[in-house]
């Protein structure tokens, strides 16, 4: 495989500072809008970096579920490699890669815990087999076959057959209440645009980054 050879040219559009909100939670609604109606697949997913108590990094992709000027909120099971590495740092990175539009979003902030009635309110919008999902699977923890988990699953529809699924107590939201946020888009001959907002008490600094 000659990988050097795999490239193209970004040609979709600019981005120029008379382009950007001057609050970077606008203008990244703004964008997850026009990414949403330009029917990306799963314009919500992020990719979530934490680092582990011996300096690891780990990422994987969970779904933006909320958004307001307070942060950005995923929901995941309190238990799971993500939770512990959140317990011992809390400072995270979000990246939203938006490919086919040319863009892509980073964040960087401190991670906390939402409320539990605003975890209730979600869990309870989930599907029934998602509500299930979460009581079956001890996320992260190693297991020995598929056929376990299926059969943990079965327990669980079961168990709860009647009326509705309770929250469990090791599962909810995270907010990233966010410091930095960057805003990249594609130029010709890598001359990317990118702007970054930092977070200056009550404002947002905004400047223009070399690509």
């Amino acid at each position: 495989m000659d990988l050097e050879a795999v490239r193209r040219e970004y040609l979709a559009g600019g981005l120029r500072r008379n382009d950007l909100n001057d609050d970077p939670m606008e203008q990244f609604e703004l964008w997850l809008k026009q990414s949403i109606d330009a029917g990306l697949k799963d314009p919500t997913a992020m990719t979530l970096a934490t680092v582990a108590s011996n300096g690891q990094p780990s990422q994987r992709i969970v779904l933006l579920k909320n958004l307001d000027q307070r942060g950005f909120v995923f929901y995941t099971n309190y238990h799971s490699r993500k939770a512990d590495e959140i317990e011992g740092n809390p400072l995270v990175s979000l990246h939203f890669p938006w490919h086919m539009l040319e863009r892509q979003v980073k964040v960087c902030g401190r991670v906390e815990k939402v409320s539990q009635t605003e975890s209730l309110k979600y869990f309870l919008s989930r599907p029934k087999e998602s509500q299930l999902a979460a009581w079956a699977s001890e996320q992260s923890r190693p297991v020995s076959s598929r056929q376990l988990l299926m059969q943990q699953f079965g327990v669980m529809k079961d168990k709860f057959s009647k009326g509705e699924v309770p929250l469990p107590s090791f599962w909810g939201g995270y907010r990233v209440v966010p410091e930095e946020i960057e805003f990249w888009q594609g130029g010709e001959s890598r001359l990317h645009d990118r702007f970054s907002y930092s977070r200056d008490g009550d404002n947002w600094d905004i400047q223009r980054l070399a690509p």
